[in-house]
């Protein structure tokens, strides 16, 4: 069996080194591991990380010359991945990659076909920040929990893993964060096992790299209405 682990990377020169040894350094047992990179045209040091420290011991590394966003370089990670199971990892240090465990359990015990990660159940650490954060991705989870009739505490995480399977049957056209509304209303028509399991947290602020704003959150509502009420594929 293989995870093929997709990391969209935009910006992050001083992180991504330190995340994919996490990530190589996970033990999986006898599931193999395949690290595909996709760099959404960062502006940073970046590349030059990418190409001189890290092309060596990763599977594949894809450099995109125009920066579209997370959905696209997921798109065109997804595309590439040729693992039976299939998890999303962000290019900083906010997500614990030796949970990977965690999110496969239900999936290798034969109890569910995709998992999430949910920052918000669970006894797992979780870094204290952004109140009104919380409160929006509160709402757009619960509105999005109203269109799928899932009872999802944390739609807008990062930690989401697919059977593959489950994965090539979704469609996805959103570039930007919109990415996490859209796969979710639409793995909810496919008449699979969803479960959530709780993980760590350990966000950033904007000073350390954050880039999600409340911007992202307007195309996220956006997106929910677009694909739930008019069920767009």
């Amino acid at each position: 069996m293989k995870l093929s682990i997709i990391i969209p990377v935009y910006n992050e020169h001083k992180t991504i080194e330190s995340l994919v040894n996490k990530v190589l350094g996970v033990d999986l047992g006898n599931i193999k591991k395949e690290i595909i990179i996709v760099d959404d045209g960062s502006k940073d040091k970046t590349t030059d990380v990418l190409k001189s420290k890290i092309e060596p011991i990763v599977s594949k590394i894809i450099y995109k010359q125009k920066n579209e966003g997370k959905g696209a370089a997921l798109r065109t990670g997804f595309q590439n991945a040729t693992g039976d199971y299939v998890i999303v990892q962000d290019a900083d240090l906010e997500y614990d990659p030796n949970e990977y465990s965690l999110l496969l359990k239900p999936v290798l015990d034969g109890f569910a076909d995709v998992v999430y990660g949910s920052r918000f159940i669970g006894g797992k650490p979780h870094r204290v920040l952004f109140y009104w954060h919380s409160r929006g991705n509160i709402f757009l989870t619960n509105l999005t929990n109203m269109f799928t009739n899932y009872n999802f505490t944390d739609m807008e995480t990062c930690y989401k893993l697919f059977k593959k399977e489950i994965l090539d049957k979704i469609n996805i056209k959103e570039n930007r964060f919109g990415f996490e509304p859209e796969v979710t209303i639409k793995l909810s028509r496919l008449n699979c096992r969803v479960c959530e399991v709780g993980i760590s947290y350990y966000g950033r602020t904007y000073e350390e790299g954050k880039k999600i704003n409340w911007k992202d959150g307007l195309r996220a509502l956006y997106v929910i209405l677009k694909y739930g009420i008019f069920k767009r594929k």
